[in-house]
């Protein structure tokens, strides 16, 4: 129990401690906080009592506006902090509990932050990781027999994103012009979007990293996972059709990726760890893992259109229905000898699950426009329209406490006159 109180169905319990990047309208300096019921404790004033053999010799890590730098000390100095962090909130603890003056400098209420980006993203990679979710788009373009491409049961697919357009939640997101070619007997046309997507995703952002040249093998991948955000990789489904052959996703991606601002430790999911998904064939050896690496987490798309009083919910899964881990992403990603840096940020891909509740996007929800998609009171939707809110949250469910991302979400703003 912490000294701080935390609601039942609070997102941020003492078994949490999500690490963010806040400011304030008094302080606009952006710095690094940790969430812990409904207040954000500010490292930078609590720095000095650091006191681990890491920390301690590191103070600076929390004077820094992201968490690059804490993210690239590596897993020891992250168990640390998590150890210290516990004592000083928990109820037992006086240091912070019983004095006052410290207490109204490091506690902020999360009402007054303002969340910014936790880390400077200079990488980002989208995997393409759920086998309901390609087994559903393969289905819809290439028919049952040629559902998954022959490469996908071997190795866990992805390409590279685009970085400078990841935003944080509440950011509104324009709705994209491009290319398109609705009718395949014609010529392309150009202007907005009229297939615009959400995909439920996940994503994970990386430690220390690799020198160019050293791959990271799947025994030490999980030294290098920081932790996990909800995200939302919006799609324009239309534009991407016309243009993913031969080399896959650009301008249908690339103009705008929604993230939840609190990044949470794996160590703070490690007690909802799974077994990982039997995999068949059995991936090359240089993929093999048997300690467990796939998680409980509830997850949730709800979607308030304009005029409707409370959003409604359009998806239920569970990240438990990966196929591909994280550990075996991340070691592909760097078998060639890529190198990650502290602050990239790789992705799950939408996240479907076996029923089509779970479906992670409109594309399958919808089936490819075939069938509306019910939001009660009249209300109905293929692909998103202007004015909508995705609202994504997400959150293990332990014994009365919740280990939650809090929100990611995002409004459709209309496409910019041509």
């Amino acid at each position: 129990m912490s000294f701080i109180h935390v609601d039942e169905h609070s997102h941020f319990p003492l078994q949490n401690l999500p690490y963010g990047v806040f400011s304030t309208q008094e302080q606009p300096k952006h710095r690094i906080g940790v969430a812990i019921g409904d207040q954000v404790l500010d490292l930078s004033a609590v720095k000095h009592l650091f006191d681990g053999p890491i920390l301690s010799k590191h103070h600076h890590v929390f004077d820094q506006p992201t968490l690059n730098c804490f993210m690239g000390l590596g897993w020891e100095a992250w168990t640390e902090a998590r150890t210290f962090l516990q004592r000083l909130l928990s109820a037992s603890e006086p240091t912070l509990r019983d004095n006052m003056e410290l207490r109204k400098r490091a506690l902020v209420p999360q009402t007054s932050a303002i969340m910014h980006l936790p880390a400077e993203i200079g990488d980002y990679t989208d995997f393409y990781s759920s086998r309901h979710h390609a087994t559903n788009v393969g289905i819809m373009f290439r028919g049952k027999e040629n559902a998954l491409m022959p490469n996908w049961l071997h190795l866990p697919v992805g390409y590279h994103g685009r970085a400078s357009s990841v935003v944080i939640s509440g950011t509104p997101i324009r709705r994209p012009v491009g290319q398109m070619r609705p009718d395949e007997m014609k010529p392309p046309v150009f202007g907005p979007c009229k297939l615009l997507d959400i995909e439920l995703e996940m994503a994970f952002f990386t430690g220390p990293g690799n020198k160019l040249g050293e791959p990271i093998p799947i025994s030490e991948a999980h030294k290098h996972i920081f932790g996990m955000v909800l995200m939302n990789d919006w799609s324009a489904r239309d534009i991407q059709k016309w243009e993913y052959v031969p080399l896959g996703p650009f301008l249908g991606k690339s103009f705008g990726t929604t993230i939840s601002p609190w990044v949470v430790t794996m160590e703070a999911l490690k007690p909802f760890a799974l077994a990982n998904p039997i995999q068949d064939p059995k991936p090359l050896p240089y993929l093999c893992d048997d300690q467990p690496y796939t998680f409980d987490i509830n997850l949730f798309v709800a979607l308030k259109g304009e005029g409707m009083s409370k959003p409604a919910n359009i998806c239920s899964s569970n990240f438990k229905h990966m196929y591909w881990t994280m550990k075996q992403q991340l070691t592909h990603h760097s078998v060639n000898g890529c190198n990650l840096r502290p602050g990239d940020l790789l992705a799950s891909g939408t996240i479907s699950g076996p029923d089509p509740e779970s479906f992670g996007s409109m594309l399958e929800l919808s089936w490819r426009g075939t069938k509306a998609i019910d939001l009660g009171n009249g209300q109905t939707r293929k692909f998103l329209q202007d004015g909508d809110e995705v609202i994504i949250t997400g959150y293990c469910q332990g014994n009365g406490h919740r280990v939650g991302f809090g929100e990611c979400s995002g409004k459709v703003l209309p496409a910019r006159p041509i």
